[in-house]
């Protein structure tokens, strides 16, 4: 059996043929610093090629399951904006590991996901959450671009009308309204969430692997095809609105708590 291997910011253990991959910045609610940004592809890649596997659980450490960037880090990279630039390609790989990745995915969405945390939930197969939980994409509410991969799995999950409405406003969804429009599976009382999430492992473990794989291969096709040129071009963007006023503006609101007050520049 391969060796599994270690990491600062996540928890990658094997349960049979079932590898189960956990953020694990629980202080931080999950939110996604430097070294999560560059460990994450790298377990994905474990995940992909690992012959002792068959299925994949991805969950949260805490109370959380993604707060999504990690503030002190926006601040660091809104002053040397050319820091962002590699983390802007750590997303890509990680959005872009997602996607390719044959194995059936269940995520347990045990507290909110938020910003990349969303995108990284909703890249999953089988999305469970508990009620509670809260998912969206406010990048614009700091004066950013949701350009590491939400415009993508948000118009492909609910559709181009309700993908932009959340985007544009960055609104949370909780997690019985995203069971309603399809934005996840199913959000159950946090005291089942482990047994649902649990029998639905236990039903992809059962299944035939190639089966499974080649099947989610296929309806990932089109998918995968509009990530190749749309990820280019949103971690372009993102990496424009990264450099402006906004976006300063938009952290210094976020620490103080307060209405941020955006010019346009």
């Amino acid at each position: 059996m391969t060796l599994l291997p270690n990491f600062e910011t996540l928890i990658l253990e094997r349960r049979d043929r079932l590898l189960v991959l956990t953020l694990n910045r629980p202080e931080a609610l999950n939110a996604v610093n430097l070294a999560l940004h560059d460990e994450l592809p790298e377990a994905l890649a474990f995940i992909a090629s690992d012959p002792g596997s068959d299925v994949v659980l991805l969950t949260g450490a805490g109370r959380a399951f993604s707060a999504g960037g990690d503030i002190d880090h926006m601040e660091r990279n809104a002053r040397e904006p050319h820091l962002f630039d590699h983390e802007a390609r750590q997303a890509k790989r990680i959005v872009e590991a997602l996607l390719t990745l044959e194995k059936p995915l269940v995520v347990r969405m045990n507290g909110h996901a938020v910003g990349l945390g969303a995108t990284i939930a909703l890249m999953g197969d089988i999305i469970v959450a508990a009620e509670g939980a809260k998912i969206g994409d406010p990048h614009v509410g700091i004066g950013l671009v949701a350009g590491d991969g939400g415009a993508l799995i948000w118009a492909a999950r609910i559709g181009l009308t309700r993908a932009k409405e959340f985007l544009l406003t960055g609104e949370l969804v909780p997690a019985a309204e995203a069971q309603r429009i399809g934005l996840i599976n199913r959000c159950v009382p946090a005291g089942e969430l482990d047994a649902v999430v649990e029998d639905y492992c236990r039903k992809l473990s059962g299944g035939a692997p190639q089966a499974l794989r080649w099947t989610k291969v296929l309806t990932n096709l089109e998918l995968r095809r509009a990530g190749t040129a749309l990820l280019d071009a949103g971690i372009a963007y993102e990496a424009l609105s990264v450099r402006t006023a906004d976006h300063r503006e938009g952290l210094a609101a976020l620490k103080e708590r307060r209405s941020p007050r955006f010019k346009g520049v």
